[in-house]
């Protein structure tokens, strides 16, 4: 049997995280278990309950400019022990010069801008938990 797969969105606005998981119940439906955080440190706490109780994070869509730990940062850390997760920055702060670095950082997979266009949101989680470049 597979196991569960997730989706972990990590954002400090709770109304940018209820977009989020709308949007992608709308688009997947029940293909994958949606998880909210509004920081990194909830965030780990997720992952490490997800680990525990079997189900496999596959992508995590986070925030750039959060209190405490900002996006990449988090990022980065959780590629050095999960380095099978892939991950999507959206921003709607970031400067061009942070996002050059965050496109850097091996641990990301794409950078989207907010307000994010849903198309392009959908494709690029399409491939990251599938392969698959078509809808």
């Amino acid at each position: 049997m597979d196991k569960k797969k997730a989706i972990l969105c990590v954002d400090d606005e709770a109304i940018i995280l209820h977009a989020l998981v709308h949007e992608l119940k709308s688009s997947f439906g029940d293909e994958f278990i949606y998880e909210k955080a509004t920081d990194a440190i909830s965030a780990f706490d997720i992952i490490d309950d997800l680990s525990k109780e079997g189900v496999k994070l596959i992508l995590i869509i986070s925030d750039w400019l959060m209190p405490g730990i900002r996006g990449d940062e988090f990022l980065e850390t959780v590629a050095k022990t999960h380095p099978d997760v892939k991950a999507i920055m959206i921003t709607g702060q970031a400067d061009e010069e942070a996002m050059k670095k965050v496109r850097g950082n091996s641990a990301v997979y794409a950078v989207l801008r907010k307000p994010w266009n849903s198309e392009e949101l959908r494709s690029i989680v399409r491939f990251c938990c599938t392969g698959d470049r078509h809808e």
